[in-house]
């Protein structure tokens, strides 16, 4: 079994959207990202999450189930404060903006994973003298369009 942490995963962040939802349209913005520094904690990482429909027939009396419609969730993510962050500095102007930005996580050995998401902002929390300052970040992920959903997952292998 192999198993890894999450040591030396990046998060970047761009107005930019991808000009197609895969690995090429994702690398092509890479280059033009801006890392957030000073990551401590990803949260949940965007991932399909369905519905479920529960309807009850009376003749049968049985509850009957199927999958409805799913989002791609929402990520909080936790950074020390650094006023000098370019990456922090765009979050910032995206939590001021109504617009979709493209996040993405990067891995070294689990891949990359990108999908467009509201830059939510979110609370800032200094703490006492022994513990460093930290801000949460909320990511609300949306699909792109009705015929896909712009989340871009692939390996480094692919």
């Amino acid at each position: 079994m192999t198993v890894f942490t999450s040591a030396g995963t990046t998060l970047a962040l761009t107005k930019t959207a991808a000009a197609t939802y895969d690995k090429a349209g994702v690398e092509a913005l890479l280059a033009a990202a801006t890392k957030i520094g000073e990551v401590s904690d990803l949260g949940d990482i965007p991932s399909r999450a369905y519905d479920i429909v529960n309807w009850r027939n009376i003749a049968s009396r049985g509850d009957s189930k199927a999958k409805g419609g799913y989002t791609l969730g929402t990520q909080t993510i936790t950074v020390g404060i650094d006023p000098n962050d370019a990456g922090q500095a765009l979050v910032d102007t995206a939590t001021e903006d109504d617009d979709f930005y493209t996040v993405i996580i990067s891995h070294p050995k689990l891949g990359v994973i990108a999908g467009r998401a509201l830059v939510m902002g979110g609370p800032r929390n200094y703490g006492d003298a022994n513990t460093i300052a930290t801000r949460q970040i909320t990511l609300e992920y949306s699909i792109v369009s009705d015929d896909e959903d712009g989340l871009v997952i692939y390996t480094p292998e692919d």
